[in-house]
């Protein structure tokens, strides 16, 4: 006796094609790009990093050339003010 193999039955084929359309209309929406707060916040930082390197530049500078003169005053001022909070 001689047994065939038994082919799957397609039940219904309208529901694998309806799948199919499906998911090809879900690839069509459109990508988002939202922002987060910290990265805005380390954009901004960014601005300031360009203000301060040209700080440190004009200090190294003085400091080289010897004509950098430190505030006392205003050091213990800062410090004092920064202990009193």
């Amino acid at each position: 006796m001689k047994i065939n193999r038994i082919q799957p039955m397609n039940v219904n084929p309208y529901e694998r094609t309806s799948r199919v359309e499906k998911s090809t209309k879900a690839t069509k929406k459109m990508d988002q790009v939202e922002i987060s707060s910290a990265a805005k916040e380390l954009q901004e930082a960014a601005k300031f990093s360009s203000e301060r390197l040209e700080k440190v530049e004009r200090l190294k500078s003085e400091v080289e050339a010897g004509t950098y003169t430190i505030d006392a005053r205003a050091i213990a001022e800062s410090v004092l003010r920064y202990y009193k909070r």
